[in-house]
């Protein structure tokens, strides 16, 4: 344990504790120290059950509440600069230093309203987790789900990544394939003689301009889909006509189909009888907002709803029947950046909403 940095007090105020979080420096892989600390925090508070779960702490209440919510956010952040980018200073409205926004002000208030929240009008899960920023495999919620599925278990989720001051609705999903096409080799002074691989892409790319998705609504948010070639490769030589190529194209999709439908989709339409390989999918999430505890988190908040275009961990609360959004303090533009900030005023309006709509 460092022994210059305090233990965390819950009981100061949002911003304060915010800073307090990020001059624990927990680069992905590194977090243990700063688990440590929540652990033993969390556990010094009589009205929540607290488990450990890797570097993954979990701390529920047992109210007997007819509906449970809850709330998520990850303690590990991008590596940090050189010369570093903390400890935390304050510019002008914002805080500045590594994991401001990205999101450690979001586990500070996930962490106030543990603390503070004795008798919430639902139960509440709050769940600090471990390498998001990096590899699928080392996710600590994934470890979760596998290990101790029933730990997030509920009837609503709030991830709190920052979202702009406003609420970010579940989130596409994400197939990436690649689409083979194979000729006959030769000589490229006698192209008569071979098939070039190559040149038979252009119809590749236009079956993806023809295909490009319209937006779709799910749960009332629109969701903005998209079809794009994102890498290329063919050819051996300059004097050699290509008798190989691949195009790796990535598609997002609405949360109204599963990733196994997008590639389906793929595979007997957009691309249909071409040679196609999966490289990698993700489901996407939907927001819910037709469920009671999303439409009473929406009134509460009193922000605008819009759809999440990108994936993030909501959709791993989705694949166990637990709708998800995104909400939480900080600017996404300023997310793994060199001088990332979180604007002051974002954190405990932040603590406010959520306080007011779990009291």
């Amino acid at each position: 344990m460092d022994a210059d940095l305090p233990e965390l007090d819950l009981d100061t105020d949002v911003v304060t504790l915010t800073r307090a979080l990020c001059d624990i420096p927990s680069v992905s892989h590194q977090e243990q120290e700063l688990a440590d600390r929540v652990e033993r925090a969390l556990r010094g508070r009589d009205h929540l059950q607290v488990e450990r779960v890797g570097n993954t702490v979990v701390a529920r209440t047992d109210l007997g509440h007819d509906q449970r919510v809850v709330l998520a956010g990850h303690i590990d952040t991008v590596p940090l600069t050189d010369p570093p980018n903390l400890p935390v200073r304050v510019e002008g409205d914002d805080l500045v230093g590594r994991g401001t926004t990205d999101m450690k002000a979001g586990c500070a208030v996930l962490l106030r309203l543990a603390a503070g929240l004795l008798r919430p009008t639902r139960d509440v899960t709050y769940v600090l987790y471990d390498c998001e920023e990096v590899a699928d495999e080392f996710n600590g919620l994934r470890r979760v789900t596998a290990q101790r599925p029933e730990l997030l278990g509920g009837d609503f989720a709030v991830l709190l990544e920052p979202t702009d001051e406003g609420v970010e609705g579940g989130c596409n999903g994400n197939a990436t394939v690649t689409v083979t096409t194979r000729g006959v080799a030769s000589h490229s002074a006698r192209p008569w003689k071979g098939h070039n691989a190559i040149h038979d892409l252009g119809e590749v790319l236009q079956r993806i301009a023809v295909a490009q998705p319209a937006p779709v609504e799910v749960d009332g948010l629109t969701y903005r889909q998209s079809l794009n070639a994102v890498a290329v490769e063919g050819g051996v030589a300059d004097n050699v006509v290509p008798d190989v190529a691949r195009l790796r194209v990535n598609y997002r999709f609405a949360p109204d189909r599963s990733a196994d439908e997008a590639v389906r989709h793929l595979r007997e339409e957009v691309f249909a009888g071409l040679e196609l390989d999966v490289v990698d999918t993700a489901d996407g999430a939907r927001p819910g907002l037709d469920r009671p505890a999303a439409a009473d988190f929406v009134s509460a908040v009193g922000l605008p709803v819009r759809a999440k275009l990108g994936w993030t961990d909501v959709a791993r609360f989705s694949a166990l029947g637990v709708p998800a959004v995104n909400f939480g303090p900080g600017l996404t533009g300023y997310a793994h950046t060199d001088d990332e900030r979180c604007p002051v005023r974002h954190i405990p309006a932040c603590e406010e909403a959520l306080r007011r709509w779990l009291s």
